[in-house]
């Protein structure tokens, strides 16, 4: 629930304000808690947010996977062309600056992949080019019910994980391998059956619990759809439904989310293959860690259609950059957030979402640029004004280094090319990703949030003992 103002901003001095932070961070247990507080209008004021930001450094509330943000690629692209895919030195160059991940291979494309298939009419295209690895999609069904007349319950795929497991362990080269499942669809009630027979049965066999995502029908999308906060908190209700499941059967199994994408059929093209789609997307990254979900995957790192990091022409899209700012400064340590401020009070009948999202990690320990204890904070502002955050507790009085990340080019928030700190981000050549310089602010400085952007913001030096040791 939002906190009420109690006497209007401009009886507040610096002392009280400083005090009533105080108060909200003594009461704020929740882990990760994130309000927004704009200050109602008085006639004849402009309407001003006042944002008071801590972070809790003592010790990080989950901390995730070291590939958490992680990839994947449909074998259908490759499955009789792997080695010329990996003569791209461009696509080799993109995927290297999203290391280290896991690489899943998978898709809906692929539940009747074909091994040998004689047709390849890509291969007398005269490659490679973006074509080459684009091969023989009209060749692959993709729903097994659909072409075969039946189903799989929950209990019996259980059984069948459990013989994959038997028969993977006398051959040496697969006898510690792990085993992930059941890769479930969104959690509706028949999906949900589905799990609970699974991993009443096999719940102890997998390595790791693992379901798909999509937020939104790729064929009716629109770019306001990226902001909307009601279609950004889906996922959160999901990972409930999912946690609650597993966590019958097996308290602690480690949940992946695999395939996810912000929207179905393929994508959008100029939607979910430009900045608005980003919203979304760091957004599903905060949450899940948030929420202790061990790895993400996201679908696709190169592909057909429209939800892809890379296009077909090679080029990195918004996405990437957002997901390459993400591996360079985003630890696994996630911290606790708390936040103070005014905001008016709520009318009848209406919610107020939050359009401000915030999150903090320990930096990440990669980044030699920063010492370890450091602090990354990553800010979503789906306002149309301008934010000011004060940071405050442990991180005031702190230099910080920002990356804003902003939409390139007369296309607005549609735009497949992005800026950092005002600066186009490119490849310098096939084999190098360009410098991801930051924008020194001074200590103490406040930090102004554009509107409908999003950015990282370091915090040197606070020492936090969370972020000292791996």
């Amino acid at each position: 629930m939002p906190y009420p103002s109690s006497c209007p901003p401009a009886l507040l001095s610096p002392m009280a304000l400083w005090l009533a932070l105080m108060l909200h961070l003594s009461l704020s247990s929740q882990a990760g808690d994130r309000r927004t507080f704009p200050v109602g209008k008085s006639q004849g004021v402009k309407e001003k947010t006042l944002i008071l930001l801590d972070v809790s450094t003592k010790s990080p509330v989950r901390t995730v996977n070291e590939n958490f943000l992680s990839l994947q690629l449909d074998p259908s692209i490759i499955h009789d062309g792997w080695l010329d895919f990996l003569s791209s030195k461009r696509l080799v160059t993109l995927a290297r600056g999203l290391s280290p991940a896991f690489l899943r291979f998978g898709g809906k494309r692929t539940d009747f992949l074909q091994f040998q298939n004689l047709r390849n009419p890509a291969k007398s295209r005269g490659g490679p080019g973006p074509d080459y690895y684009l091969k023989n999609y009209e060749d692959e069904p993709n729903n097994y019910r659909t072409m075969n007349g039946r189903a799989v319950n929950g209990s019996q795929l259980g059984k069948d994980y459990i013989q994959l497991k038997s028969l993977l362990q006398p051959i040496r080269t697969y006898s510690r391998a792990s085993l992930y499942g059941p890769n479930i669809g969104r959690p509706r009630k028949n999906v949900i059956a589905l799990l609970d027979g699974f991993m009443k049965v096999a719940g102890s066999t997998v390595d790791a619990v693992t379901w798909q995502h999509y937020y939104i029908d790729g064929r009716v999308v629109k770019v306001m759809d990226f902001l909307k906060t009601r279609l950004l908190d889906t996922l959160s209700d999901q990972i409930r439904k999912i946690q609650k499941v597993v966590n019958t059967y097996t308290p602690g199994k480690k949940i992946w989310l695999e395939g996810v994408v912000t929207t179905s059929a393929g994508g959008t093209n100029n939607l979910s293959d430009s900045y608005a789609a980003g919203f979304l997307w760091l957004n599903t990254l905060g949450m899940l860690a948030n929420q202790g979900i061990d790895v993400v995957i996201r679908h696709s790192f190169f592909d057909h259609g429209y939800n892809h990091l890379v296009d077909q022409n090679f080029n990195p899209l918004p996405d990437y950059w957002l997901s390459l700012l993400y591996k360079r400064l985003i630890g696994p340590k996630v911290l606790a957030v708390h936040v103070a401020g005014l905001q008016r009070k709520p009318r009848p009948g209406r919610v107020i979402r939050d359009k401000l999202r915030i999150y903090a990690h320990c930096t990440s320990h990669h980044n030699h640029n920063y010492v370890r204890g450091s602090i990354t904070l990553y800010i979503i502002n789906l306002h149309r004004s301008r934010k000011k955050i004060k940071l405050a507790g442990t991180l005031r009085d702190k230099i910080v280094h920002q990356y804003l990340l902003q939409p390139y080019g007369q296309d607005g928030l549609q735009s497949k090319s992005v800026q950092l700190n005002g600066q186009p981000l490119m490849m310098v050549d096939d084999g190098t990703l360009p410098d991801l310089k930051p924008r020194p602010l001074r200590a103490g400085r406040t930090l102004v949030i554009p509107p409908v952007t999003m950015g990282f913001y370091v915090v040197k030096n606070v020492n936090a003992l969370a972020c000292r040791y791996r």
